[in-house]
């Protein structure tokens, strides 16, 4: 049996397309096809003319609002359920749908009475979203039909039985007969909301042109937040431009609050953390927990001026440690920033005075991430894991952290406490004229006229983690009543709690650093500081850990391997003066019991003697002269014969001599014209 309307195109194949008939009481929809086919032409919904008997329009999907849209898929939604076969889905079962039927029965019964399905609960919930005034109608008429039928069951005919019971109830009979025929071919069980009035309190709708109206929502739903005026007197102008039919700016307000809803409005005016901000926050029971079993830490910068000791004025910056089970604050350090050292400070006061967590929750701040306190964990989202990196504290100590969204309270309850320290020390009385505001807009009238000396901020905020700790009447099922630090003592005496050790406690009063000790004698350069001693030696070149105290860099280093093995403590080795010989000589005398100590310990390790060890050294013998078998000619090439010259060397030599004596006279004048020659004879 063939369908009296024409299937609507599937939303895989194309556009879905409905008639006003079946849109009508869909939710978003008025209940009647008048009021359905009005909506339409006043919004300008897209539309095509309907195939089959009677004619008539159907409207695009795209164009209806979105709840309506939404019922439209529940009603696939019960088709598909119903095992509504297309060509392009074979039944399971070769032969059979999934109902057991065989191929090439009619479904047509089954498939109206997916829809009627669908439309039964359509309508029930448009009836559920009515006011209260309208269903007590719907009940009124649902009870005159009643009293209609229980008198037409006797002899009474039924257009007399319709007269008397609306007599009966003060109505026109005509009314009752509209009523009744309402609900002809409605099932008994659905009378009640299909005898709602209609009318909804809004009369006709104003009309809208498509273009006008994706006008306005896209310049209203912008994280700029325009304001709806604006919007409106942009939109007007385009209208004008383009001959569009603009409703009133409360029309259209009304409208989207309507259509796109509050999330809607909230995601695309203020942004996804507003939105996230309307879901229910996790409600977490934290009585399964005991004290120190889990804790939070973060960091919070107080709205103070405060004067350190080097004169600057800064906001003072505290991390803080708290137990997640009872709310109590365990420890917290105060410096000018959040870096490391605060972080590791207070987490190595709560460990040395309460014992170490199982658990941590902290954000993937920068001071908290740091290989000094997570290092060589494998979930830390900052930083590389090196081979030279140390081992963090928190890693050595055995704690799983737990990373979560910075600057989000629900992740961390501290966040909470923060809120009331910003009230309790921020604002406090002995920092009046300190206090900055929470925000640059909101300086106070005295903004900047005192800050505050950090002995004294010290003070005030001690004295106040304590009261904080203190206060009774929280409200928590943990505390029921009681303070924090009441529920913490009752957990703590009966909670199993791991202690550290002496040498867990160089983890984090120390902080760590890998190094490179001098490849001469061992020794460490740490910040201006030189450490060494004697057994350092045999450390030269090589690469180790080192824990120290940045705030008493002289009492000495602690030296480590990269794997975490405690070697010695090196002491600080202070720069003498230049002209000091009192440090000369002690110095001098250091250096003489190390070299008279290793000496020692050499002549210790020698069970022989040099000499012994020459004479068990065997004496080399002499390889004999191997003969050679195979002699190379030797070629010398002749030389020009030399005469032998017989020279009387002396009487040469005085030859030269007397030559060289008279040549040296002539130059003084004398030899010439006769005069006085000691070389002339007689």
């Amino acid at each position: 049996m063939k369908s009296k309307h024409p299937h609507p195109t599937s939303p895989v194949q194309g556009e879905e397309y409905r008639s006003a008939r079946e849109l009508a009481g869909l939710p978003g929809m008025p209940g009647t096809e008048r009021h359905v086919r009005n909506m339409a032409a006043s919004r300008g919904w897209e539309s095509r003319r309907r195939v089959g008997k009677g004619g008539g329009l159907e409207y695009a999907s795209k164009s209806l609002p979105a709840i309506t849209r939404a019922a439209l898929a529940k009603i696939r939604f019960f088709e598909n359920e119903n095992c509504i076969t297309t060509p392009t889905q074979p039944s399971p079962i070769q032969g059979e749908d999934c109902a057991g039927r065989r191929q090439g029965e009619d479904y047509g019964d089954q498939q109206r009475g997916a829809a009627a399905e669908a439309r039964r609960s359509a309508l029930w919930a448009v009836f559920d979203r009515r006011p209260d005034k309208i269903k007590q109608i719907a009940k009124q008429r649902l009870g005159i039909i009643l009293r209609a039928h229980e008198l037409a069951t006797g002899e009474m005919k039924k257009a007399d039985a319709v007269k008397q019971a609306a007599s009966e109830a003060g109505v026109s009979a005509s009314a009752v007969w509209e009523w009744m025929k309402k609900i002809k071919t409605l099932d008994r069980r659905d009378w009640l909301p299909a005898l709602a009035p209609e009318y909804s309190g809004g009369g006709r709708q104003a009309a809208c042109d498509v273009e006008a109206w994706d006008f306005f929502y896209a310049d209203y739903m912008r994280p700029e937040q325009p304001t709806a005026a604006g919007c409106y007197e942009r939109l007007m102008y385009a209208a004008a431009e383009n001959e569009w039919r603009v409703p009133s700016l409360a029309t259209l307000l009304r409208r989207l609050r309507a259509e796109a809803g509050p999330a809607v409005i909230t995601l695309e005016r203020v942004g996804i953390e507003a939105l996230e901000k309307m879901y229910p926050a996790q409600e977490r029971d934290k009585t399964m927990l005991h004290a120190m079993e889990t804790v939070n830490a973060d960091g919070h910068r107080f709205d103070v001026f405060v004067k350190w000791p080097d004169g600057s004025i800064i906001r003072p910056t505290m991390v803080a440690w708290q137990d997640i089970y009872s709310g109590m604050m365990l420890s917290y350090r105060v410096g000018k920033t959040e870096n490391v050292e605060q972080v590791r400070l207070s987490c190595g006061d709560m460990i040395d005075k309460y014992g170490m967590p199982s658990h941590a929750y902290l954000d993937n701040g920068r001071g908290f991430a740091s290989k000094w306190m997570t290092g060589r964990m494998s979930n830390r989202f900052r930083f590389k894991i090196k081979p030279e990196e140390p081992e963090g504290i928190l890693t050595a100590m055995g704690v799983e952290v737990h990373w979560t969204t910075p600057y989000h309270g629900q992740a961390k309850p501290i966040e909470r406490t923060f809120l009331d320290l910003c009230d309790r020390v921020s604002k406090h009385p002995a920092f009046s004229g300190a206090y900055t505001g929470n925000k640059p807009t909101a300086k106070p009238s005295n903004y900047g006229s005192k800050a505050i000396p950090l002995e004294d901020f010290l003070r005030v905020l001690e004295q106040e983690i304590i009261r904080h700790n203190q206060r009774g009447g929280r409200r928590s099922k943990v505390c029921a009543g009681r303070s924090f630090q009441q529920a913490f003592t009752e957990s703590y005496e009966k909670a199993p709690i791991r202690k550290a050790t002496r040498d867990q406690r160089r983890l984090w009063l120390l902080a760590a650093d890998g190094m490179l000790a001098a490849r001469l004698d061992g020794a460490i350069r740490l910040h201006g500081n030189r450490y060494w001693t004697g057994d350092m030696v045999r450390l030269a070149g090589k690469r180790v850990t080192v824990r120290f105290d940045p705030d008493n860099l002289r009492s000495g280093i602690h030296v480590y391997t990269q794997k975490g093995e405690y070697l010695l403590h090196a002491p600080c080795i202070l720069a003498s003066g230049f002209m000091d010989t009192t440090a000369a000589k002690e110095h001098q005398r250091a250096r003489r019991r190390f070299v008279n100590a290793h000496k020692e310990a050499a002549a210790a390790g020698k069970r022989m003697s040099a000499i012994e060890v020459a004479g068990r050294i065997p004496e080399a013998a002499q390889a004999p002269l191997p003969e050679a078998r195979v002699v190379a000619p030797v070629f010398v090439p002749l030389k020009k014969a030399v005469p032998d010259v017989d020279m009387d060397y002396e009487a040469e030599r005085e030859r030269k001599t007397v030559a060289r004596t008279e040549a040296i006279f002539k130059l003084l004048g004398g030899g010439r014209g006769g005069g006085n020659n000691f070389f002339t004879e007689d």
